[in-house]
């Protein structure tokens, strides 16, 4: 057994809302009494795809996930498991000896509807009570902890909620959940360059594989690009440019107010606010142009 002691977070974590926010803010507390690491373990790909063979996408990346729980939480221990056969068969006891002995737990923080193991069958009922049994007979230092749901408008907080509100377009129910705004990060690539007609210059980004595209349409933002500390207004457009382009690859191409860079291959990430439009296809180049520039008034007012 590993003489580093950790108290874990478990779960998926995708999209870290306000309700994992609440296990996040225990696990801290717990590791910080006890002389522990805090720590969060997820995985790199939904336990859905493997179970119900059916893709999720998903509202955070792995990279995007770690990120946050270190920014927002201070969570910089993580555990990103592989999502596995062997992990999907074992046991839920051996799963959670493995995090004890191999992974050095002596606390376990889930929410009230956790479950892992083979064929689902362990709870955060099973989990306490397994604590309970470790303690009495040979670790009395390991603990358990079950968070209750958190609710908003008599609805639970969830990742699939959050997934609906972003296909609907409805951004701000959205970020009210997560708890702050939704956000994607992707290296800044070269695009049409339409943006400096009109004196927005574009940056161009991609959605990271398996992540959730919202609604297509054009978006207030905030857009945050590394090795500096602003953070610049835009009008971002999620579809896939019918004007301009017959390439069907949904594209993240935002027009940056007040910003006059060059800043291909660094990281950008966009925050997005409100939703203020569909995407629409446009007869020409100088009908695109103007519908962008009311677009930047539009932002501009807000």
């Amino acid at each position: 057994m590993t003489s580093h002691k950790t108290v874990i977070a478990l779960g998926f974590f995708d999209g870290l809302h306000i309700g994992h926010a609440e296990l996040l803010k225990r696990v801290f507390e717990v590791g910080w009494q006890n002389g522990a690491t805090p720590t969060m373990m997820t995985f790199d790909t939904h336990p859905d795809e493997l179970v119900g063979r059916t893709a999720v996408p998903l509202l955070t990346s792995p990279d995007e996930r770690a990120a946050i729980a270190g920014e927002y939480f201070g969570i910089e221990n993580i555990i990103a498991l592989h999502f596995d056969e062997d992990i999907r068969r074992m046991p839920w006891q051996d799963f959670l000896e493995w995090l004890h002995e191999d992974f050095g737990a002596i606390g376990f923080v889930v929410g009230h509807d956790f479950r892992f193991g083979a064929n689902a069958e362990g709870s955060a009922d099973k989990l306490c009570q397994w604590v309970d049994q470790i303690r009495g007979t040979r670790d009395p230092r390991v603990s358990g902890y079950i968070v209750p749901a958190v609710t908003v408008d008599g609805e639970i907080v969830s990742s699939t909620l959050i997934r609906k509100f972003l296909t609907e377009g409805d951004i701000e129910r959205a970020n009210r959940l997560l708890g702050r705004r939704h956000r994607v990060t992707d290296i800044v690539r070269s695009g049409y360059r339409l943006g400096r007609t009109i004196g927005a210059p574009t940056i161009n980004m991609r959605f990271p594989k398996g992540v959730i595209v919202p609604k297509r349409g054009v978006y207030a933002t905030r857009l945050r690009i590394e090795d500096d500390p602003a953070l610049y207004r835009a009008v971002t457009n999620i579809g896939v440019r019918p004007t301009v382009s017959e390439r069907e690859e949904v594209t993240i191409e935002s027009y940056v107010l007040d910003f006059d860079r060059q800043v291909y291959g660094k990281r950008g990430r966009v925050e997005f606010e409100r939703f203020i439009r569909p995407e629409q296809n446009f007869k020409n180049l100088d009908e695109l142009k103007l519908q962008i520039e009311r677009d930047i008034q539009t932002v501009r007012a807000m």
